[in-house]
Order: C-alpha cells, then structure tokens, then sequence
C-alpha cells in the first residue's frame, strides 16, 4: 500500500508542485502586505488540510480504479470490463484494448478453425490409408514365409502409427470423444491381448495374465489405446522372457516386462512429448509420442500412469483406473 501511495503521488507529482507554488505565492503576498504572521501560517495549515483530504479521496478512487482494471484483466472480453475512462489517455487506452480484443478473438477462431480442419484432415487420412494396409494383409495372409511373417509384423506397426496419429490429432485438439460408463475390464485387456497376440508370438515373448472380475468407469476406446501403447511399449524393449499383465483392487493394471529397463535419468521424462531417452535412440523408429499420447489420455480420463524400472531387468507401467474427476473439456 505504500508503495502504491507512493507511485499515486509521483503520477501527481505537477498538481502537488502547483499547489505548493500556489502556497508560497499566497505566504509570499501576506507577507509583503504585513499580515500577521499567525493568520498567514493558519491560512496556509487550512490550504494543506484541504489539499490533503483531496489528495486522499483522489488516492481512493485511484486505488478502487486499479483493483477494477485488474479484475478486468483476469477475464475476457478485456474491453468489456475495463472500467469508463474519465481521461482522454484512459479513452486511449481503452481503445487499444478493445482493438486488441478483437485481433485477439479473430486469431482464436481462427485457430479453433484450423485446429478443426487438421483433425478432419487426419481422420480422412486415416480411413483412406487403412484400405491399402487391408488389402497388403489380406495378400500376406495366405503366405506362411519369413519374408511374409515379417511383412505382416511391418504392416501391424505401420498400422499403429496410422492409430496413433489420429489419437494425436483428437487429444491436441481437445477431444470430446469420450463414452464414460463403467465397462468390463478383462474384455478391454483381451482385446489389447488379441491385437497383439501375432507380435508375441514373432518376438517369441510370453504372455502371464489371468481373468479378473473387475469393472472400470472408464472410456472403453481411449483405455484399450493406453493399454495398446503400453503392450507396444513392452513388446517393443523385451527382445527374451515375458509380458505380464496383473489387475489389483481399484482397480489398478500393471504391465511389467522382463526387457532392458529404462535408464534411471530417463524415468522422470518418458511421458514428455518427442522425448527418446537412451532406448529410443537405440531404436531409431522410436517417435516418442506413444507414451506422451498414454499420459494425456490417462489424465483425460481421470486415471493416473506412472512407470517404475530397474536397467537390464524389465520395467513396470502402472495405469490407476481409481477415477476422481474425469476431464471432459472440448
């Protein structure tokens, strides 16, 4: 408050000066006539109390007209809260304010449109490039080689890649996609199984998980991609030994693998966008999205995703289905 008693009386720093000079003039004449030297100095205490008490009410209205220009700026429109302006430079301002307003508003929408006419783009691009993947999988089918086994695995990822860029698309945007209803877990974990059966089985990598009873307030769509990402996640690092999916009371989902870990300096940033850390520069088609994409649609739905790890022994993704607040903002 002081500080702010102090900046209101440099802004008045000319009126103040008027007044003393007008004081000095006024002592300055009585003096000159003979006036008694009481009624002079009287005078004057009566001129420093009224320049005083207008000094403060002008303190309080700039005081009340600050705290109301930063309310305005907490919310939009700008312009439309500012208080009037009783100057010609706050007219000004006011002005710019609301020419910012509106170059602000234009940019939004068109923002809003472009975001919109991206994420259309995608879903196009999706279910056109999904016919030729289709058609190259039904030729490959009747084929039992190596060279067709190996196909068939490049086109499965191709195929996830296709998967993940739509699922980039919607959750930048802000998604609205979601269905929230409590759905059977182990259905939603079978599913993620099967899609994934025929990379088990190239990688020679086993599969531990048993049937649980269990129900999640959940999107069935956006959970079975996390789980999808997180089985692609494992498959990926575990070039021996097994994937094992288990489900505690929550209910909670871990997927642990028995493949090469992730570096301790990695943990704290495995979910941050384009982050690699030392496995995916060793994998040089790693894109750092699929876990990034996980995280965001795991907060999207309320759930929690962490992982833990120990290098040269496998690591553990942990998916808390335990929902709190479920996030569904366009």
């Amino acid at each position: 408050m002081t500080k702010l008693l102090g900046r209101y009386i440099g802004q008045c720093r000319w009126t103040v000066a008027a007044w003393g000079l007008c004081a000095g003039i006024f002592g300055a004449v009585c003096w000159l006539y003979g006036l008694p030297g009481e009624a002079v100095l009287y005078a004057l205490g009566l001129c420093l109390l009224a320049g005083c008490v207008l000094l403060g009410a002008g303190f309080r209205r700039f005081y009340a007209r600050r705290r109301e220009r930063l309310a305005a700026w907490e919310g939009l429109p700008l312009a439309a809260s500012l208080p009037e302006a009783d100057t010609l430079e706050g007219a000004d301002f006011r002005a710019m304010a609301a020419a910012l307003q509106r170059e602000y508003g234009a940019l939004m929408t068109t923002r809003a449109t472009e975001q919109r006419e991206s994420q259309d783009y995608y879903a196009a691009w999706v279910h056109q490039i999904k016919t030729p993947i289709a058609v190259m999988e039904m030729r490959l089918q009747g084929e039992d080689t190596p060279e067709s086994r190996a196909l068939r695995s490049e086109l499965f990822r191709v195929s996830q890649y296709v998967e993940m860029a739509l699922c980039y698309a919607r959750l930048e945007g802000g998604t609205r996609d979601l269905v929230i209803r409590s759905y059977d877990l182990d259905n939603i974990i079978r599913q993620a199984v099967r899609k994934y059966a025929s990379q088990f089985v190239a990688k020679r990598l086993g599969l531990r998980y048993e049937p649980v009873e269990a129900q999640a307030l959940t999107d069935e769509k956006w959970l079975l991609f996390i789980l999808e990402q997180l089985l692609d996640n494992a498959v990926k690092y575990t070039p021996a030994g097994a994937v094992t999916i288990t489900v505690e009371a929550g209910p909670v989902v871990r997927i642990a693998d028995t493949g090469i870990g992730i570096a301790p300096e990695d943990i704290p940033r495995i979910f941050e966008k384009g982050f690699t850390g030392y496995n995916g520069r060793l994998d040089k088609k790693s894109t750092g999205l699929g876990l990034y994409l996980s995280r965001q649609a795991a907060e999207r739905l309320g759930h929690r995703l962490s992982a833990a790890s120990v290098p040269g022994q496998g690591s553990v993704f942990t998916l808390d289905l335990r929902t709190e607040a479920l996030d569904t903002r366009e």
